[in-house]
């Protein structure tokens, strides 16, 4: 898969006290197209239930580069910036963009996956593999030790 993009709309409750986007909200907007993503590819709540796995963050950062207004046209992107080839650790870059091509930010989570039952790290089931191998890569994408 080359790209995935999603449109994303400003609702009035996700502006500040200035009229434009909250902070929190870009994160929000990265864990929203995250799990439809991975829903639209298998990975649905239910399957990492089933499976006792889940997501875990370790870290989440985001660069504004220019506000973002109730009116403007946004949306998200997902890409895979770094993995290890087990995909147990794994580093996701989303690029918002506004008003066609202009980058408004760029958020970048550092996860991996746990297994519930024994609250501890894990290595994936093979369906996180192919789902992972069919996400999008970032331009500077790498394989992680």
């Amino acid at each position: 898969m080359s790209t995935y993009i999603k449109p994303l709309e400003v609702r009035w409750s996700d502006l500040d006290p200035n009229f434009h986007l909250r902070h929190s909200v870009y994160y929000d907007f990265g864990a929203y197209v995250r799990v439809l993503f991975l829903g639209e590819h298998g990975l649905t709540p239910s399957f990492m239930v089933k499976h006792h796995f889940g997501p875990i963050l370790f870290r989440e950062e985001c660069v504004f580069k220019k506000e973002i207004r109730m009116g403007d046209v946004i949306t998200i992107d997902v890409q895979l910036l770094k993995t290890r080839p087990d995909f147990s650790r794994w580093s996701i870059q989303h690029n918002i963009r506004k008003n066609g091509d202009e980058t408004a930010a760029i958020l970048t989570v550092d996860g991996a996956w746990m297994d519930v039952l024994q609250r501890k790290l894990t290595i994936p089931p093979d369906t996180v593999k192919h789902v992972f191998e069919n996400m999008p890569k970032a331009e500077h994408f790498m394989w992680d030790k």
